[in-house]
């Protein structure tokens, strides 16, 4: 066997254990859990306590946590709600986003912040599709035209933000032009692959395979599941673009595909089993490890710039919920601007790509994440009290009610 020591996996795993039983001992604090495995990632990382390095098996399960995020958080969106009056404001909301985050990026280059603006309009761009879901739930908005609207908002978000970053920030270089037809490519067997499913999961004969092997030890559902994500991942990276392409698009067919769960209902929730139980955890802790507070905290100049890009973040994606201000009224849309504004795992995914090609400092990415931090602290909370104050929607009867998967704040 290889020499390989698991005690700094031992910590992560026990921190990840804690941060949730944290959560639930405290409900009142409404804190998510991604944020307590952040924070200790830090506390037990090099810039406190120093008790735990990112080694081999931290940084394979990490890499293979951020691929199961982003599988889970396309799994998430629905395309057949993305049309007409959604779709529209979704994409013309996310070009508004664009536009101001590019502004945004350009005064912080100006002041030696970063040296791509672009790179820092895509982070401030993006919206946690998976923290959206649990606060409308919990304010019982997820199927009013507020909570569409966020929804769609949040997956149009989600999606362009993961193919911009692979088209102009891959760590695999080459120009934009050729990562352009790369991606087309890659989209066309994106496509013939998901038909390919579909018509499979159309098999009268394979279904029958399926649903005698799914509870069993084979778990084959979830088996071919991982097997599609891995396989995309490994397609992406091959094709010079991001491997996060290829796990959220993977998770998009698996969502698109499997819309009728009636034979398999716990489907879905062994996939979330496997991500939110096991190697999601350990990505959020190893992103704490990885964080360098050293220079942040000791330069009140760094320090400052916290403040100033979780300002960035609120007015880069709060302002375009104003484009639906006649549709949805004052308090909906206030929440619909703070929903839109709160983002986390695609900031941390994002920052470690940018210091890994140096388009950003440690500090600098330190500064980001803590934005993104402070933003699932507040925003959700904020939004929840505007929903409360509205008519909340009919509860659906159970057997009619739509599953809908939840997780608080460990999806992006």
């Amino acid at each position: 066997m290889p020499d390989v020591s698991f005690t700094n996996l031992l910590v992560v795993a026990a921190v990840a254990g804690l941060a949730p039983l944290t959560v639930g001992y405290f409900p009142r604090l409404r804190i998510p859990a991604v944020v307590l495995e952040i924070i200790g990632g830090i506390i037990i990382g090099p810039s406190v306590l120093g008790w735990v390095h990112v080694d081999l098996p931290v940084s394979i399960l990490a890499l293979f946590g951020l691929a199961f995020l982003l599988f889970l958080a396309g799994l998430e969106i629905d395309v057949h709600r993305l049309r007409g009056q959604l779709l529209r404001y979704a994409v013309l909301g996310y070009l508004v986003s664009l536009v101001l985050g590019y502004g945004a990026g350009a005064s912080f280059t100006a002041a030696g912040w970063v040296s791509q603006p672009l790179l820092v309009a895509i982070m401030l761009a993006s919206t946690a599709l998976g923290l959206v879901v649990p606060v409308l739930k919990d304010a019982r908005q997820l199927r009013s035209e507020i909570g569409q609207t966020a929804l769609a908002a949040a997956s149009i978000a989600d999606f362009t933000a993961i193919v911009l970053l692979s088209l102009f920030f891959s760590s695999s270089g080459g120009s934009t032009g050729s990562k352009i037809v790369v991606l087309g490519a890659f989209a066309g067997l994106v496509a013939v692959t998901g038909l390919a499913v579909s018509g499979a999961a159309r098999s009268m004969r394979l279904g029958q395979v399926l649903i005698r092997l799914q509870d069993t030890t084979a778990e084959i559902r979830v088996r071919f599941a991982v097997l599609l994500l891995v396989a995309f991942t490994a397609l992406a990276v091959r094709f010079g673009l991001e491997s996060i392409l290829g796990a959220f698009l993977a998770g998009a067919i698996v969502g698109l595909v499997d819309r009728d769960s009636a034979s398999h209902p716990r489907f879905r929730t062994k996939l979330e089993a496997i991500g939110y139980g096991f190697l999601v955890p350990v990505f959020f802790v190893s992103s704490g490890v990885r964080l360098d507070l050293t220079g942040l905290l000791h330069s009140p100049s760094a320090l400052v710039r916290v403040p100033v890009f979780l300002l960035a973040l609120l007015v880069v994606r709060g302002l375009p919920a104003l484009l639906r201000l006649r549709a949805n009224g004052l308090k909906p849309t206030l929440a619909l601007g703070f929903l839109q504004a709160t983002s986390l795992p695609f900031i941390v995914a994002a920052t470690q790509i940018g210091v890994m090609l140096g388009k950003i400092t440690p500090v600098t990415a330190a500064a980001l994440v803590c934005a993104g931090l402070l933003s699932v602290l507040i925003f959700p909370v904020l939004a929840l009290t505007l929903l409360r104050h509205g008519e909340p929607e009919p509860e659906p009867e159970p057997a009619a009610a739509e599953a809908v998967p939840v997780r608080e704040a460990n999806v992006m």
